[in-house]
């Protein structure tokens, strides 16, 4: 691995070196690989590598180039996409050995656009299995390593190799999917910018799903520019999925730069907060100090719709049911073969009740209304992304009680966004004593991707957190 090709530059650094012949699509791509087969051993982040198929791509992005054809900002620039994500000719294995032989016959929609965006895929990254779980533990085919401490610390869930995958510097992003924080979660845990869409903004067809009312797509990467790029390109309707029908595209990138004199911001003062830990706490005021020193106008909030979508979630009904329906042959025919503590939270949806199914959803509708109204006087609110950083794999391992706990406390946050369908987003915004990333959530009323952007940019243009990077001398398999 060579020191003149960089880890860590972002999408706009790096496509302005295509461009300007400092670096080729090839020796990125080159670079890039040899990264992961360097550190990828001792991390784990990727299920499976396409190194023909990377380099190829990464030869057309260049002869276009070369000749002229610029398809964008992200021609040539490689990325890493969650296995969940269905990419001809390679198995979707949602996270479990189950499903080794599921080949796609076609690319998700997403996978797609990036496609024509001119990106190049450079693997499939590892998930939990059937994308269950905030913690990021995967018990058969293996937990990623989060980057930030040498001995083995939680990556967050479910996106847990796409986001160990960016933070390693061994991608420049990474898909992932968001069902109750699957994409912040990770993005928090591992020091790196994740985006929460409003379903209906980005199409799920072609990616295996946990539960149709609540998965969404979104970008993991190391900044919020480079989110919005990816954003820009994922965006719009697809007749694949009935949800995005009539949605209009955003243009994210003219007001991106835009900053937030102005703008006002809510501190959340409700249920995110408890049982924080006081570091994570500590980091996410002195963030919202940062907003109100570049003008925006910051106040404390009553948002009792957060705490209410707490209780409108009884044992993660809905999703346990729909995740049910999805793998129902799974967990009748192979229930030992799966993971004890996915296939144990899953099960739980044979016994939800039509009547409790439609009800739940029912009220689900009629929060989501009060809690727009809610926010009607704010453009977005702050909270922590999870109250507690991560924790080592050793206190969860064989200990159900530890494991649930950990992982409700990852999820109670994200998942209240979910619930109530608000888009979000998930900055850095410090590190603790241990050194371990601290996440700054930004939550905005649906379809206000654009809104959130602008503001986690704005941040990030004040601070540095975004820019700092994991110490991987341990990692190198040299």
């Amino acid at each position: 691995m060579t020191d003149s090709v960089p880890h860590y530059q972002s999408i706009t650094e790096l496509g302005r070196w295509l461009r300007t012949g400092e670096l080729s699509p090839v020796a990125l791509t080159e670079a890039l690989l040899a990264r992961i087969e360097d550190l990828d051993g001792k991390l784990g982040a990727f299920q499976l590598v396409c190194k023909d198929r990377a380099l190829a791509a990464a030869r057309a992005a260049q002869t276009a180039l070369a000749a002229g054809q610029d398809l964008g900002p992200l021609h040539g620039i490689p990325y890493a996409a969650k296995d969940l994500f269905d990419v001809s000719g390679l198995p979707t294995t949602a996270g479990t050995r189950l499903l080794a032989d599921n080949i796609a016959a076609a690319d998700a929609a997403v996978v797609a656009r990036l496609t024509r965006a001119g990106m190049v895929l450079l693997g499939k990254t590892k998930t939990v299995q059937f994308a269950y779980g905030g913690a990021g533990v995967n018990r058969d085919l293996g937990t990623p390593h989060n980057p930030w401490h040498q001995s083995h610390h939680l990556p967050g869930g479910s996106s847990s190799g796409s986001a160990v995958s960016v933070a390693a510097g061994m991608a420049p992003a990474a898909l992932g999917s968001d069902t109750g924080g699957s994409v912040r979660i990770p993005a928090a845990l591992c020091g790196i910018t994740g985006l929460k869409t409003t379903v209906g903004q980005v199409s799920r067809a072609g990616v295996y799903p946990l539960s149709w009312s609540l998965d969404s797509v979104g970008p993991l990467t190391r900044s919020v520019e480079d989110a919005a790029l990816i954003y820009q390109a994922l965006q719009g309707p697809d007749a694949g999925d009935d949800t995005t029908r009539g949605r209009p595209l955003q243009d994210v990138m003219t007001n991106l730069r835009k900053g937030v004199k102005g703008l006002r911001i809510g501190i959340a003062e409700t249920i995110f907060w408890d049982d924080a830990h006081p570091q994570v706490a500590a980091a996410v005021r002195a963030a919202a100090q940062t907003f109100e020193s570049l003008g925006a106008h910051v106040r404390s909030l009553d948002f009792p719709a957060a705490a209410d979508a707490v209780t409108l979630n009884p044992r993660g009904l809905v999703i346990a049911a729909e995740a049910y329906a999805i793998n129902r042959r799974f967990i009748d025919e192979h229930y030992d073969e799966l993971d004890p503590i996915v296939a144990s939270r899953m099960i739980n949806g044979r016994d939800v009740t039509a009547a409790d199914y439609l009800q739940t959803t029912l009220d689900w509708k009629r929060l989501r209304l009060e809690a727009v109204g809610q926010l009607m006087d704010v453009d977005a609110v702050l909270c922590p992304t999870t109250p507690i950083p991560a924790c080592t794999l050793a206190e969860t391992n064989g200990d159900m009680e530890m494991y649930s706990h950990k992982n409700l406390m990852y999820l109670r946050n994200t998942a209240i966004g979910n619930i109530l369908d608000l888009c979000g987003l998930s900055v850095p915004c410090g590190l603790t004593g241990d050194g371990l990333p601290i996440g700054l959530m930004i939550y905005g009323r649906p379809f206000h991707e654009d809104r959130v952007l602008r503001i986690g940019h704005a941040y990030q243009q004040a601070t540095e957190w975004h820019l700092q990077q994991p110490g991987l001398k341990w990692a190198a398999s040299g």
